[in-house]
């Protein structure tokens, strides 16, 4: 599938900023399931800096903006070629080790309650056999709710709450992987989701899984699939903030607040 991506972001400050600084890892993933057909990211009065692809094969890119700024608008766009390799990360290249990612963090810790759900699945399931199971129990647990968690709830509270987005779920699957021995990582991304071919509302996240013999393998509970064609994969990491598509610091006088919109589409522009 062709997919084309428009992402907008812009940051808003209430007082000049004199410097901006920005890490981006916006660019989709070097693997056979999708390639690039075209990508630009344009920031307004920015300066691209150094980028590199960090040990997770991802590419980071940095960008300077010299104030005094009141807003920073980000744009992405780009063409990307999709194909189905059922979730499987074939032909990714990194370097980190696949048990790096068997440590926790404050937003995939898990509690008694997330410790009794990772034990549910019979203890001599296959690895594949068992990722699936998490992932069900995963999707069951946690209803599709947007506006009840926000970007610092954690695994455990939205198991407890019952209700959260695609991050929730992510970090809610991480969470009982690495309980069961199962390296497993954030992953942040794209998804057409919109049948009739009309742009749709889709920043995204999913997990993936280390699984012997087949690598990581993409694990969508929100959705109760697997990724496919319809999935752009764009940063990993250890969870949400980890794989942060920007990242920035900024230097102000004082300590003024700011504001971020954020506007995705995705549509299909051939098979």
């Amino acid at each position: 599938m062709r997919l084309k991506i428009t992402h907008n972001t812009v940051y808003r400050y209430d007082a000049p900023v004199g410097f901006v600084v920005q890490s981006l890892r916006t660019t989709p993933s070097v693997f056979e399931g999708q390639k690039v057909i075209d990508w630009k990211v344009t920031i307004d009065g920015a300066e691209p800096g150094p980028g590199f692809r960090d040990g997770a094969g991802d590419w980071v890119q940095a960008w300077t903006i010299r104030g005094p700024v009141t807003e920073v608008p980000v744009r992405i766009e780009g063409e990307v070629e999709t194909t189905d390799l059922a979730g499987v990360l074939r032909g990714h290249r990194e370097m980190v080790h696949p048990m790096v990612y068997l440590q926790s963090t404050e937003a995939t810790e898990a509690d008694d309650a997330l410790r009794a759900l990772a034990a549910q699945p019979a203890p001599d399931l296959a690895p594949l056999d068992l990722a699936h199971a998490l992932s069900a129990l995963v999707a069951d647990a946690i209803a599709y709710r947007p506006g009840v968690t926000h970007l610092n709830t954690t695994a455990a509270e939205a198991l407890a709450l019952g209700e959260g987005v695609c991050q929730d779920h992510a970090h809610a699957l991480i969470a009982l992987a690495r309980e069961r021995g199962l390296p497993a990582r954030y992953v942040s991304g794209y998804l057409y989701a919109d049948a009739d071919g009309a742009p749709h509302e889709a920043a995204h996240a999913w997990a993936e899984i280390h699984v012997g013999g087949l690598g990581w393998v993409g694990f969508d509970a929100a959705n109760r699939t697997c990724p496919d064609d319809r999935y752009v994969r764009t940063g990993s990491g250890l969870d949400a903030r980890d794989a942060a598509p920007i990242r920035g610091v900024r230097a102000s006088t004082g300590m003024g607040a700011e504001e971020l919109d954020v506007t995705v589409a995705v549509e299909a522009v051939g098979p």
